[in-house]
C-alpha cells in the first residue's frame, strides 16, 4: 500500500452495551467483507470473553502468548513493544488481535492509568501505518474499554435486535458516543445502526424497527438490509468462517454485503475529503 493510504487508516468500532446482538459476528462479516473489497483489515478483540478470537478459529484464547492485554499492559506501564507481535492471520485475508481472559482485569487498571481513555489509541496509532481499516470488537459494557475504542475510533457501527429491550439501551449508547464526540474525540461519527436477527415477518420486529426510523433515522443512518436470524450464521462462527465463506448465496451475505458497501463507500469518500454518513448529534 501506499504511503497516502495508510495514513488514511479508518478505525470502527462496533458497539453496543446489551449482549447476544451479534457484535462478533457482525465484526467478522464486516472485516472479512472489507478485505473481499480489497482493503487490508485488523480486527482488534476488546472483550475478555474472546468471542471474536473463538468465532475466527483460535478455539484456546488463554493459552495465546500474545493478545491485546499484553499489549496494552506494556503501554501502560511505559515498556517497549512491538505492535506487530501476537497479530494472527486468517485464511480469509483478515489479521486478528486476540483477546483473552486476562483482559478482564484491564476495566480497573485503565480508571487509575494516565491518559486513560487514550491507551488504545496509543497502541493502534503504531498499527495503522500497516492497514487500511481497524475494527474493534467491543465488550457488552460502556466501561472503560468501551471508551477507549470510541476516543480511537472514526466510526461506530451499532448492531441491535429488533426487540424493545435493545432499542431502550440505544439512547444510553447515543448519549455516551455524544459524550466522548464532545469531550474527547471530536471527528467521531456514527456509521449507522444495524439490524440483526432479525425476524421481518413478525409484527414485533416490523413495528421496531419503524420506531428505531422514527427514533433516529433523521440523524443516524439505519442500513437499510436488516441481517436475518439465520442457523447459518451461527454455524459459520463455530466453523471458524464467515458467511461469505459458509453460506455466500444465502440472505445472511447479502444482508452483509450490502452493509459492507456503505461502509466501504463512506471510507472512500472520506479519503477524498467528502463525508457521507448524517451529522450525528447526541440524544439530549
Amino acid at each position: 500500500m501506499s504511503d497516502e493510504k495508510n495514513t488514511a487508516c479508518r478505525v470502527i468500532a462496533v458497539v453496543n452495551q446489551k449482549g447476544g446482538v451479534g457484535k462478533s459476528v457482525t465484526s467478522t462479516n464486516l472485516s472479512i467483507g472489507l478485505v473481499r473489497r480489497k482493503n487490508k483489515v485488523l480486527i482488534v478483540d476488546l472483550d475478555s470473553q474472546a468471542s471474536q478470537t473463538v468465532s475466527l478459529g483460535w478455539r484456546l484464547p488463554d493459552e495465546l502468548e500474545t493478545t491485546i492485554a499484553t499489549q496494552l499492559s506494556k503501554i501502560m506501564e511505559n515498556k517497549p513493544f512491538n505492535a506487530l507481535e501476537g497479530i494472527l492471520k486468517h485464511n480469509e485475508g483478515v489479521d486478528l488481535v486476540p483477546s483473552s481472559i486476562e483482559l478482564s482485569a484491564m476495566e480497573m487498571r485503565l480508571v487509575n492509568a494516565m491518559s486513560r481513555e487514550f491507551v488504545l489509541r496509543n497502541y493502534l496509532d503504531e498499527l495503522k501505518p500497516n492497514y487500511d481499516v481497524i475494527v474493534l470488537d467491543c465488550p457488552p459494557t460502556l466501561g472503560m474499554m468501551t471508551i477507549n475504542a470510541l476516543a480511537a475510533s472514526d466510526g461506530v457501527v451499532v448492531p441491535v435486535q429488533p426487540e424493545y429491550l435493545s432499542v431502550v439501551g440505544m439512547t444510553q449508547l447515543f448519549d455516551t458516543v455524544g459524550l466522548v464526540k464532545k469531550q474527547i474525540n471530536p471527528n467521531l461519527q456514527i456509521e449507522g445502526v444495524l439490524i440483526t436477527l432479525a425476524n421481518m415477518r413478525t409484527n414485533l420486529a416490523k413495528f421496531t424497527v419503524e420506531k428505531i426510523q422514527e427514533a433516529y433515522g433523521g440523524n443516524i443512518r439505519i442500513f437499510p438490509q436488516p441481517i436475518p436470524y439465520s442457523t447459518k450464521v451461527k454455524e459459520a462462527s463455530a466453523s471458524g468462517k464467515s458467511i461469505f465463506a459458509y453460506e455466500p448465496k444465502g440472505n445472511a451475505a447479502f444482508a452483509y454485503e450490502q452493509m459492507v458497501k456503505e461502509v466501504d463507500r463512506n471510507g472512500r469518500q472520506v479519503r477524498t475529503g467528502i463525508r457521507d454518513a448524517k451529522k450525528f448529534e447526541p440524544t439530549r
